[in-house]
């Protein structure tokens, strides 16, 4: 089973693909993952991203779709695996599409988990986290016990840069130009399968297993 997971951010995709990685046994891929894997290792791959991110640089899509397929070149992807961050634009879509050509090989699934900007908006602003211990919770959906104060630790929590309203607006705006295209593009391809995202997570996971295992 090789699955592609699609969702703006703060669709929860990531919460999904560690859920469908530990239920169906497959490794959850995030690029940031297979990044800090490949410049802590010393790769030659590596060194190259590392290059490009020290001068603020985005990693050109050969770079990542090398380290990719060195990664799901591993054994522990011999029974498929969850892509989660990747491909994000219909070049490293058709790339991505063309290098598993080569080996013989299609993903199977690209799930979306699609959530309303506002609804991700409401979400994210509502997150808090301790920059001490590095908790994180909810206003709404996961309150500490004590207002603006972390349960683990007792330090004050904080609303982060990325979590801010005006923060959140401009990542979807990009979302939207940039991946959203993706859903028509594995829409085409036969392979798409969208779930709703503002379920409970336990009702959204349950929603992809009937989807996996129709």
């Amino acid at each position: 089973m090789k699955i592609i997971m699609l969702g703006a951010p703060g669709a929860g995709k990531g919460t999904q693909a560690k859920k469908i990685a530990a239920k169906y046994g497959i490794p959850h891929i995030s690029t940031g993952d297979i990044f800090r894997a490949n410049i802590k290792g010393g790769t030659e791959l590596g060194m190259k991203a590392k290059s490009y991110m020290d001068q603020g640089q985005l990693v050109p899509d050969d770079v990542t779709i090398g380290m990719l397929l060195d990664r799901i070149a591993e054994a522990d992807c011999k029974n498929g695996y969850v892509l989660d961050g990747f491909p994000r634009t219909i070049p490293q879509a058709e790339s991505l599409t063309e290098a598993l050509d080569k080996l013989g090989q299609k993903m199977d699934f690209a799930i979306d988990v699609d959530v309303p900007d506002e609804s991700i908006i409401n979400r994210m602003s509502g997150r808090r986290a301790c920059l001490s211990c590095g908790a994180t919770y909810h206003i709404v959906y996961n309150p500490t016990k004590v207002e603006g104060v972390c349960d683990a630790c007792g330090q004050k929590l904080v609303l982060r840069d990325d979590d801010k309203p005006e923060t959140v607006k401009k990542r979807l705006t990009v979302y939207h130009d940039q991946t959203q295209p993706l859903i028509d593009y594995y829409k085409k391809a036969g392979i798409l399968k969208s779930v709703d995202g503002t379920q409970d997570l336990n009702k959204v996971f349950a929603d992809i297993e009937a989807v996996l295992e129709a």
